[in-house]
């Protein structure tokens, strides 16, 4: 069986991280499914879906990370195709991947204590983010 869903988020862009974990679980439950597995796809080319401990100080050291191989405010070859200034958040977007797969066990999710998925956005300006979440399994 496979159930697919929907769901949209806003942010505020510069590499907003934003906890979908309730979302996904929400779309996990609805889908009955006991074992499986749930794809979590972010559509856009400077966003991406992954996993992390979702706290502050984490959030400002992963903006850091990713602000020293990729920094917003320089000159990038993509600017000059559409005259824009996102050069950055696709960079950042190709390096983490649109999407992630989590197990699904008893209808569970099988995340870590601390982890949460999250959306990264990057893009310059805020956005709104459509997720495909697919649920597969029986």
């Amino acid at each position: 069986m496979i159930t697919t869903e929907r769901v949209k988020v806003r942010s505020e862009g510069h590499t907003d991280i934003i906890d979908i974990t309730g979302d996904v679980k929400g779309v996990v439950s609805r889908s009955k499914i006991k074992e499986g597995s749930a794809l979590v796809f972010v559509s856009g080319s400077t966003a991406s879906v992954s996993t992390m401990e979702h706290e502050p100080n984490l959030a400002k050291d992963v903006k850091r990370a990713l602000d020293k191989m990729a920094p917003y405010g320089k000159d990038y070859e993509h600017h000059k195709t559409w005259g824009d200034d996102n050069g950055p958040a696709h960079v950042r977007s190709t390096m983490l991947g649109p999407s992630i797969t989590v197990p699904v066990h008893d209808g569970e999710l099988m995340l870590g204590t601390w982890q949460q998925i999250v959306v990264l956005d990057f893009d310059t300006r805020p956005r709104s983010r459509e997720l495909v979440i697919q649920v597969s399994g029986e």
